[in-house]
């Protein structure tokens, strides 16, 4: 192999290629300068392929670029070797550089054809820019799009914060809010409505909106919807009672459907007022007519009893006509007595107020007590702390207790226990809601307990109207209560009866504070100061208006209330929601259940549970009476918001040492 090498290179034998061109100067320049630019030329492109790809390091098929640069160089060679051979003969050499690029041109033509579709498939500019373009126009699209959905978010957020917004109104909206169809199907119940129907909400989903209203199913619930009446009508809860209410219907399209919105307001405090107005109003009437009344007879009895006494002096010698004479004028001094009843109830008599000890007043009026009341009435009193000082007309409020205590003893026919207490106390707002008549401050209660037979809910309605009476005839005038009534509205006081059947009844004689006491607005807040809770408390209470400011008063002290209008719904509501804390109950209930049985049965059902209880007596009175164990726990009617409070906490903590 050497010696064939040595052969070829050998250059000896052969003659320089400038000898075929007969050393033509022309000629040989014009191949050497033709050669020499070709070589340079192709010994440039080797270098700007290497600065190409060492600089563009993402070119695809970078190696085919350098053996397309061997390639060259060696062209570029070749065009060296010939400029050189036309004065050397170096054949040898120059035919293996033409090998060596033969070789290297073949290698870069087969490997370029197969990367040929490979090259092809490269984007070109210009496809280059129409995708530039498209992108743009896509990331065009894709902020207006981008855009879009912000708006919509903000649309959408917007939305939700109106909803909440109008969810938070009708949510805590004191007036009851129902949406319903025009096929009167309940579609939306708030708060407010299950706290005025007694129904929760998914009780009544779907259902006919007749259901709530007494007349309900007098007619087609579709007809009912659209002619749905605007006003006051009478509403029906879920324990069967009714209770008045003012209805507004308004009507929407949504989706295409007519809906109807009902607010429902609550008249029952504006009913009770409106009584209560009515009746102070009758009484008015009443007082006017009776005191017009009173002095007419008074003149007319002043001329009776005149004559009757002219008449039995000028008889004194005939006992037998004097009698007649004498009965007349008894007669007509018994009319006196009455029409000065009168004069009390409507306001007219001359009071002559002045400061009274109302604890001396009570003790001194003791003896009389136990000369005037039968024996088998055991007299007892309670006092509170400290002096209790009313200003009133001192023998108008003896002869107004010393009624009381005789209306007692008649309620008393085979004995029993009189109770005669004062203490200080205050009429608050709560209490004026329900009596819109007495003003709110601070006064002197008196009051007269006993444990005879009580009074239906019809007789203490008209207790205090004049001449009426559930005594027989001839046994009671009926203006007794009707004086006391006058007196302590002369007095700027006030007058009430609690009375429950089979219990017995008290009545409160509120009068001023001597000195004009403290009036609330001056007084301090103590009800800031009371204790609060956020435990469920079920409140059994059979009077609507009574369970009304009940459950408004304990929601107030932070607690949440379940509802119940006597022993059988209240157990059947601990049964159902495990999450009552305390019963609170009313003594007596209707439904052949008191307030006793209902928490023995309750603790049946939850042993230790706290029981609060609730009455118009106190609780010594109910001990006597057999009725209540000492321990328990009683909250006395009337109550202030502070007392209700602080009896709650005691309830608990009862139930607590007890467990």
């Amino acid at each position: 192999m050497w010696a064939y090498f040595e052969r070829i290179l050998d250059s000896s034998m052969f003659s320089p290629h400038g000898i075929c061109l007969l050393w033509e100067p022309e000629l040989i320049w014009l191949h050497v300068v033709s050669d020499a630019c070709i070589a340079a030329a192709y010994f440039s492109i080797p270098f700007a392929l290497a600065i190409l790809v060492t600089k563009r390091r993402d070119l695809k098929f970078g190696w085919v670029f350098w053996a397309f640069a061997v390639f060259i160089t060696a062209c570029g060679l070749t065009h060296v070797l010939s400029i050189y051979t036309l004065w050397v003969p170096v054949y040898g050499i120059e035919g293996l550089v033409k090998a060596a690029t033969a070789i290297a041109s073949i290698f870069t033509a087969v490997a370029l054809w197969p990367l040929l579709p490979k090259i092809l498939a490269i984007p070109s500019p210009f496809e280059l820019q129409k995708v530039q373009a498209a992108l743009e126009e896509e990331e065009t699209k894709r902020r207006d799009a981008t855009q879009l959905l912000k708006q919509v978010g903000e649309a959408q957020r917007a939305m939700r914060e109106s909803v909440a917004r109008l969810t938070a109104v009708v949510e805590t909206a004191v007036d009851g809010v129902i949406l319903f169809d025009a096929q009167a199907r309940i579609l939306l119940f708030n708060p407010a409505c299950e706290r005025l129907f007694g129904y929760r909400a998914e009780e009544v989903m779907n259902l006919d909106i007749g259901m709530l209203m007494s007349d309900g199913g007098k007619r087609s619930s579709t007809a009912y919807a659209q002619r749905f009446a605007t006003g006051e009508t009478v509403g029906l809860r879920k324990d069967g009672s009714h209770f008045p209410m003012d209805l507004s219907v308004g009507q929407a399209w949504q989706d295409g459907e007519l809906i109807y919105v009902g607010i429902i307001h609550d008249l029952t405090a504006r009913k009770l007022t409106e009584q209560q107005l009515q009746q102070a109003q009758k009484m008015e009437t009443v007082g006017q007519l009776s005191g017009g009344i009173a002095h007419d007879f008074n003149n007319l009895l002043t001329v009776i009893i005149g004559n009757a006494e002219h008449l039995s002096e000028q008889l004194k010698a005939r006992p037998d006509l004097r009698q007649f004479a004498d009965d007349i004028c008894q007669s007509g001094e018994r009319g006196a007595e009455l029409t000065q009843r009168l004069l009390a109830f409507s306001r007219r008599q001359l009071l002559r107020p002045q400061t009274i000890d109302c604890t001396e007043l009570i003790l001194s009026m003791l003896k009389l007590f136990k000369r005037t009341l039968r024996e088998n009435i055991e007299i007892g009193t309670a006092f509170g702390p400290g002096t209790i000082q009313a200003f009133a007309d001192r023998s108008q409020l003896e002869s107004a207790v010393l009624n009381l205590a005789l209306n007692a003893q008649d309620a008393m026919p085979s004995g029993g226990h009189l109770t005669l207490s004062t203490e200080l106390a205050a009429i608050d707002e709560d209490y004026r809601a329900l009596h819109p008549e007495v003003a709110s401050g601070a006064y002197v209660l008196i009051s007269i307990t006993d444990d005879g037979e009580g009074m239906s809910p019809e007789v203490i309605e008209r207790a205090f109207e004049p001449f009426f009476t559930t005594k027989e005839v001839g046994k009671g005038s009926g203006l007794g209560l009707s004086m006391v009534y006058g007196f302590a509205k002369q007095s700027d006081g006030h007058v009430s009866i609690y009375s429950e059947q089979g219990l017995g009844t008290t009545v409160r004689i509120y009068l001023p504070r001597a000195g004009g006491g403290q009036s609330l607005t001056d007084a301090p807040d103590k009800e800031d100061a009371a204790p609060r809770g956020h435990e469920t408390i079920l409140i059994a209470e059979d009077d609507p208006f009574v369970r009304s400011s009940v459950i408004l008063r304990v929601e107030a002290l932070g607690y949440r209330v379940v509802a119940a209008v006597n022993g059988k719904e209240a157990l059947q509501r601990l049964r159902a929601d495990p999450g009552i804390d305390m019963l609170f109950t009313d003594i007596v209930m209707p439904g052949g259940m008191s307030g006793w049985e209902l928490a023995d049965q309750a603790r049946r059902i939850r042993p230790g549970l706290p029981v609060l209880f609730t009455s118009g007596y106190a609780l010594e009175t109910l001990v006597e009476q057999g009725r209540a164990q000492a321990q328990a726990v009683v909250l006395t009617k009337p109550y202030r918001k502070a007392e209700l409070a602080q009896r709650l906490r005691d309830a608990f903590a009862a139930a607590t040492v007890a467990s």
